[in-house]
């Protein structure tokens, strides 16, 4: 398994942070020179039909090595790395056989992984771990998919034995601002159905996820000298702490989880004229994901009933739905991955998803598309970490769906 553990160190070696300003695709260019990188490899590999379009949506295939007409899968990654944390000169490094204590990962910053603060870490003891220097995330999310899909492709290669079918491999840019599948080309990609690596701990299997929608409210205020102010100032930045308050306060990411839907407060800009206030709004159950859109615009009137027609705007935006609606008719594809995993060791972890996947944005353009752990833990910050047993795992998984397909159809 060298060369699966190879592949992901010298992936993290690319900055490939994607950015919610841009407005291009992908959003950032660092993105395309990963892009650019991968192909080469996949075109060492020997693979066909590889495509890389201008907005860094790379394509390949492994042909059939068998005439029996078999459904094509396929197996998706992103590239990208989160806006949260930098994801340049990113040094990671190996512990092996976690002793189950603290790890140091920056002496002179005093940044130590701890299980006190992540319990998690003591269901790997045992496992080498790799993690980052602390001044960085590490990358796995998600490009501990990427290695994993890559080297089953090159697993099954140095396997003729094992028969497949057709499988196609697609990475894509921009996952983490929530455009991976924008641009993505179902009808190009031609498969009957695919799985996304990109979950987290060993056994997650993902078919379900937030409804999602973003909301942005602009408060318009009237500034005038704070001495003569009665009766004539109105301060926005008041005003937006005044529509905050009507919120539910324990319905925020902090106080729920399972099932339980939220309202986030992600940014909060502004002065006495004018301030934006920014929400994301999640729930798994679509009639109450509407009920809190709802919500949104009735306190969005109560203030403008309080202080005047337009003080408030409100914009909501629908950013993907639940993909459960499109995998329940289709369940055959989990039925595998849950066998699949059986057979590679793995303890299947049904659970829904407390955020989204392209796999969600996927199945509703046409690809069934559930989710599939790739072994990653504590995304998006310094504390990020991959076990390389799971890692190992995730890429038996993807062979063990290919060997399947093969022998059910």
């Amino acid at each position: 398994m060298a060369t699966l553990i190879e592949r992901f160190l010298n992936y993290t070696g690319f900055d490939t942070q994607s950015s919610e300003t841009t407005g291009t695709t992908p959003s950032t260019a660092k993105q395309m020179v990963f892009a650019e990188y991968l192909k080469s490899e996949l075109e060492s590999l020997q693979l066909e039909d590889i495509t890389l379009d201008e907005r860094g949506y790379l394509f390949a295939t492994l042909p059939a090595n068998t005439s029996r007409a078999l459904p094509t899968v396929g197996f998706i990654a992103h590239m990208d790395t989160s806006p949260d944390m930098s994801g340049k000169d990113v040094r990671p490094r190996i512990v092996r056989a976690y002793d189950g204590g603290d790890i140091v990962l920056n002496r002179e910053m005093d940044i130590v992984l701890s299980p006190r603060q992540f319990p998690e870490l003591l269901d790997h003891r045992g496992e080498d771990l790799v993690v980052t220097d602390g001044t960085t995330l590490l990358g796995a999310d998600d490009k501990a998919g990427i290695a994993e899909i890559v080297s089953a492709i090159a697993y099954l290669q140095e396997h003729p034995e094992i028969e497949h079918g057709k499988v196609r491999i697609g990475f894509n840019p921009d996952e983490e601002i929530g455009e991976g599948a924008h641009h993505f080309d179902v009808a190009l990609f031609g498969c009957d159905w695919a799985y996304t690596m990109d979950g987290g701990e060993v056994g997650e299997l993902e078919f379900e996820n937030f409804n999602a929608a973003a909301a942005k409210v602009t408060f318009k205020g009237r500034n005038v000298h704070p001495g003569y102010a009665k009766g004539k100032m109105v301060n926005s930045l008041l005003v937006a702490n005044e529509f905050a308050g009507m919120l539910p306060k324990e319905e925020t990411p902090e106080h729920t989880e399972g099932y339980e839907g939220f309202y986030h407060l992600v940014g909060f800009q502004g002065e006495v004229e004018q301030t934006v206030v920014s929400y994301i709004i999640r729930d798994h159950d679509r009639t109450r994901f509407e009920e809190r859109k709802a919500c949104m615009q009735r306190w969005a009137g109560i203030i403008n009933e309080r202080y005047g027609e337009g003080t408030a705007t409100l914009v909501l935006r629908d950013q993907y739905y639940n993909m459960r609606e499109k995998i329940e008719p289709v369940m055959h594809v989990i039925d595998i991955a849950f066998e699949a995993m059986k057979e590679a060791g793995v303890e299947p972890k049904v659970k829904a998803i407390r955020g989204g996947t392209d796999g969600a944005q996927l199945s509703f353009k046409g690809l069934p598309c559930p989710n599939i752990f790739a072994g990653g833990l504590n995304f998006h910050g310094r504390y990020e970490f991959v076990p390389v047993q799971s890692m190992e795992k995730a890429m038996n998984v993807v062979v063990k769906i290919i060997e399947l397909i093969a022998k059910k159809y």
